[in-house]
């Protein structure tokens, strides 16, 4: 097994999101887009985020690590990163623990990745910030070769990968810096079957070699049935419910949790 590399925390990080609250900055008046939203991601496992869109999913994420998309402020909540709020942290104090001790996956490595810079420069792009020059490269070509890909890839740029070895390289930057909670928001929307299957074992060898903590940010619960051990279910922008994966599917307790299970078994993703 490979050693995790610097930053990684044993047993995953811990993330606590206790009444978090958004809101969209307006000229016209700032408009509520999260509230209350309470979750857990335990240590060392894998929790799944899962809702219709634009039910808050990926608006939470970009709230733990404070890089919205658009406009936007936090009005309530706490964010617990390991105990720590990350609420109360200036931008200066929250800068270090980007990357280094949380990573994210973004929806679409197409548009993630620069088309201009090698994937070597990309993936050595967090690893120089935080660590410097030295040895860059070659922790580059580790992290790459993590995620299945060997050091030509370096040299490589994204215009000439296929889009799993394109996911491949966001994963390699994400990991390379050893955080202890990864977010994946969407990780295998853009791919096919095949290569959606290959990625979600790649998360899953990783989060367990790593000793890393997932919040799978996932519409398929055939997906949550597979590899998660938690689920949370959004709606309308706040967790209408919360539980093991296999109690949520067994008995699920909202109504809009038991028509997704409904409609799972009816599309034969989850069997009891």
């Amino acid at each position: 097994m490979t050693a995790p590399a610097p930053g990684g925390s044993p047993g995953g990080g811990e993330l606590r999101i206790e009444g978090l609250g958004v809101s969209l900055l307006r000229a016209s008046g700032d408009l509520p887009v999260l509230e209350a939203v309470s979750l857990l991601v335990p240590a060392g496992q894998t929790a799944a985020l899962v809702g219709p869109s634009g039910a808050g999913k990926s608006m939470t994420a970009y709230a733990v690590v404070r890089l919205f998309p658009v406009p936007a402020r936090i009005t309530a909540g706490r964010i617990l990163l390991e105990g720590l709020d990350l609420v109360q942290l200036s931008e200066r104090d929250l800068v270090p623990i980007r990357g280094r001790r949380i990573a994210m996956i973004f929806q679409e490595p197409g548009s993630a990745l620069d088309p201009v810079m090698s994937v070597g420069d990309q993936v050595m792009e967090g690893i120089v910030a935080h660590f410097g020059r030295r040895g860059a490269r070659e922790r580059a070509a580790e992290a790459l070769g993590r995620v299945g890909l060997d050091p030509q890839f370096l040299r490589r740029y994204p215009h000439e990968l296929s889009g799993g070895q394109r996911q491949r390289v966001l994963i390699a930057s994400a990991v390379a810096l050893g955080p202890s909670l990864l977010i994946a928001d969407e990780p295998t929307a853009a791919l096919d079957v095949t290569v959606q299957a290959q990625i979600l074992d790649l998360l899953s060898r990783l989060v367990r070699e790593l000793g890393m903590s997932l919040l799978l940010i996932t519409h398929d619960l055939g997906i949550v049935a597979q590899m998660c051990d938690v689920v949370h279910v959004m709606r309308g922008g706040t967790v209408v419910e919360s539980a093991e994966t296999r109690q949520l599917f067994a008995a699920p307790q909202h109504p809009y949790t038991r028509a997704l299970v409904a409609q799972a078994q009816r599309l034969g993703l989850w069997r009891m």
